[in-house]
């Protein structure tokens, strides 16, 4: 068995602060026994506005939200997901919303450049990510020694195929900073029904809670096991959802439920 812990945060707009308390929050994780970290999408910044984005975009391998992830894997040897950063874009005027895996030598050993771009406008509240930010283009894996972990952030949630495009994982993680009018209603359901159909673990690190620039996101960041059970689950602020990676339980389902072996499309 291996334990994985996924790290809520509330990110604030400022950089130097949200390093602070990702720095506190995965030693956490780890003196609970963590081996594999995730943080939350968008975790070095959420600012009032996408322009920000631009001014805090790095380049690849190079800035202080790299520099602190590589040393914070290395520090604790463990395996840390970064959720995403901004990272410089060949479109001018646009990022790459960006999730680097690095392993307990602090080495970047896989990079996932988020696929699905989130669009969503109501009365009171609009969201266009496609205004700042490139999509990226590869389905991205990496081997943990627990097995394969497939890379997903927040809006891919909603893609099933970009799942079943990973193939058979032990795990798959979901960075998130779900808005808190879907979230409520469409986090966890989307959460369970990937777990259940790819027979994996789904590890989900949110944002949750009143971010100072009045935005507000759902949280509920879990752990999710191959038969849709959460394991874990934490509603709203700072903290850490942990939780084992169990090979048996793994086995047992894909044996009594044999439908990845089943698929006909």
């Amino acid at each position: 068995m291996s334990k994985v812990a996924a790290i809520q945060m509330v990110s604030t707009p400022a950089v130097e602060e949200n390093i602070v308390t990702a720095r506190r929050l995965i030693a956490d994780a780890v003196q609970q026994g963590a081996e594999l970290v995730l943080l939350p999408e968008y975790w070095p910044s959420i600012g009032s506005t996408d322009a920000e984005k631009l001014g805090q975009a790095e380049q690849p391998g190079a800035g202080p939200i790299q520099d602190f992830m590589a040393e914070a894997a290395k520090e604790h040897s463990i395996w840390l997901i970064g959720g995403t950063l901004s990272m410089a874009s060949p479109v001018a005027d646009k990022v790459l919303n960006t999730a680097l895996v690095y392993n307990p030598q602090g080495e970047n050993v896989a990079r996932y450049d988020k696929i699905h771009l989130f669009g969503f406008a109501t009365d009171k509240e609009a969201y266009d990510e496609s205004n700042f930010i490139t999509p990226g283009s590869n389905v991205v894996g990496f081997d943990a020694p627990f097995g394969r972990v497939g890379m997903t952030v927040c809006y891919d949630l909603r893609f099933p195929e970009l799942f079943r495009a990973l193939g058979p994982c032990a795990l798959i993680v979901v960075p998130a900073a779900f808005t808190y009018t879907t979230g409520k209603v469409h986090w966890e359901i989307l959460l369970r029904a990937r777990a259940i159909e790819n027979q994996c673990y789904v590890l989900a690190a949110a944002q949750g809670g009143r971010h100072p620039t009045g935005r507000r996101t759902w949280g509920h960041s879990m752990l999710i096991d191959p038969w849709g059970e959460v394991k874990g689950v934490l509603p709203e602020g700072e903290g850490v959802v942990i939780g084992e990676i169990e090979q048996n339980v793994l086995a047992s389902v894909r044996e009594k439920l044999p439908a990845l072996k089943h698929r006909v499309l």
